[in-house]
């Protein structure tokens, strides 16, 4: 029983980061109707830029952290700007996939070029170590990373409910054309939507780094990938969905690699996530979109 609850535990903590991640997919989607697939990699940059502020500036951790999710704000609203803003009204939506791609390759090798290819102990920014709560020892950076994503998700939602900026992006996400002639910047709240992703992975990346403390110019992908699993898992387009769907497949792949394999879990979560679509094809707090014709 106790091993059950500390795999649970642990679940929850690595499924807070995916959440945290997969909001950024699914803020992105649902207004600009694109999927980011460099996003995994800006968690990387924002790990490398904590790493560095941190590790070899000597800066304090909360000043370090800061620099890194400044670092991510700006350079996701350069990628929005340059890679992604002219292919917005492309034919095919191939265009704006193979763009990611290419951005994606862009910022690992830059990354291969700046830092090395030889992974950098990522020291935690978690000032505790551990809580004892009863008869379990609870990890800080698990208790941390749960916080910070309950965090992160309420703020968000009372942003967008409850500012104008906010409302922006609700009207952009119905109907862009319509929030346009509204007089809604579409552009501005588009470039808004990139900063605020970017800036949550940036937060992502230093909290996945703190619990798994190896740094590469790859450290992002596969979390990226997961991360996008959990917000189709949940609907993509959702945010609670995105928080949900986090933390499901966090704990799906924990005990999996606890009780069935660790080589297996990967193929689990994926397994997992296809029969969900095969029962629910729009995920677990998808809406299905009447398109008029």
């Amino acid at each position: 029983m106790v091993s059950f609850f500390t795999y649970l535990i642990n679940g929850l903590s690595l499924g807070s980061i995916y959440a945290i991640i997969a909001i950024g997919y699914t803020m992105v989607y649902g207004i600009a109707k694109m999927l980011n697939f460099a996003h995994g990699d800006v968690i990387m940059v924002g790990a490398f830029m904590a790493y560095t502020f941190i590790s070899s500036m000597g800066l304090p951790v909360p000043v370090g952290i800061l620099g890194a999710i400044v670092v991510c704000t700006v350079l996701g609203i350069v990628i929005e700007k340059i890679a992604y803003r002219p292919l917005r009204k492309a034919a095919s939506p191939l265009a704006v996939l193979i763009t990611a791609i290419g951005v994606s390759y862009f910022l690992q090798n830059s990354a291969l070029l700046i830092f090395g290819s030889d992974p950098k102990m990522f020291t935690s920014v978690v000032p505790f170590q551990s809580v004892p709560i009863g008869p379990f020892l609870i990890p800080g950076t698990t208790i941390v990373s749960i916080a910070v994503s309950i965090i992160l998700v309420t703020a968000l939602q009372t942003f967008i409910y409850k500012t104008k900026p906010g409302q922006a992006m609700l009207a952009c996400s119905q109907d862009r054309d319509a929030a346009s002639l509204m007089g809604i910047s579409v552009n501005g709240t588009i470039t808004l939507t990139f900063a605020i992703g970017s800036a949550m992975a940036a937060i992502a990346g230093v909290l996945l780094c703190s619990a798994y403390p190896s740094l590469s110019p790859t450290t992002g992908a596969m979390p990226g990938i997961k991360a996008f699993v959990a917000a189709v898992f949940g609907g993509i387009g959702s945010i609670p969905g995105a928080m949900i769907g986090g933390l499901v497949l966090g704990v799906i792949e924990i005990l999996s690699r606890a009780y069935i394999s660790s080589q297996l879990s990967d193929a689990i979560v994926f397994s997992v996530l296809i029969i969900v679509l095969l029962v629910k094809p729009t995920g677990l707090f998808g809406k299905v979109i009447q398109e008029k014709v």
